[in-house]
């Protein structure tokens, strides 16, 4: 019997594949426990509008990271910390304080897809690699200013 998995099923395959499994596999474990649906003409051609549905929307993520990726190329974000003498940070900046400043900017970009190339304990220029989708990355640089300097 041919079914259209729901779910990811270990052993058997990923959700969205179709695949020929034993009659009472399919009746008494996939389609019971609401794994699987039969593979008639109406679910492949739903499972293929849904398999165009994610290729619309991947695409258009990967447009709009190119775009953004370009816009952001270069860019130098201001983040005001605590520093005490000799220009050491009490704490570090964070990937949150980064984000917020690049929010303010008008770009939302996650706090977990931005990677400091080294940790930010000092004032000054710092370089930050921001991962926007897979493989397409941008470099950003931080300026830490001393919070007196507002």
């Amino acid at each position: 019997m041919k079914v259209i998995l729901v779910q990811d099923v270990k052993s058997l395959g990923r959700k969205g594949d179709v695949k020929e499994v034993a009659d009472g596999y399919a009746r008494n474990f996939l389609l019971a426990k609401g794994l699987a649906v039969p593979a008639n003409a109406g679910n492949i051609n739903s499972r293929n509008h849904e398999l165009k549905l994610q290729q619309d929307r991947a695409a258009k993520e990967l447009a709009q990271a190119q775009k953004q990726a370009s816009e952001l190329a270069d860019q130098t974000v201001v983040v005001y910390a605590k520093a005490g003498d000799g220009g050491k940070l009490f704490g570090s900046v964070t990937n949150g304080d980064i984000a917020d400043a690049l929010a303010a900017m008008g770009y939302k970009i996650d706090k977990k897809k931005i990677e400091p190339l080294e940790a930010i304990k000092t004032l000054g220029q710092h370089q930050v690699q921001l991962k926007l989708y897979p493989k397409i990355q941008a470099q950003i640089t931080v300026e830490v200013k001393d919070e007196s300097q507002r």
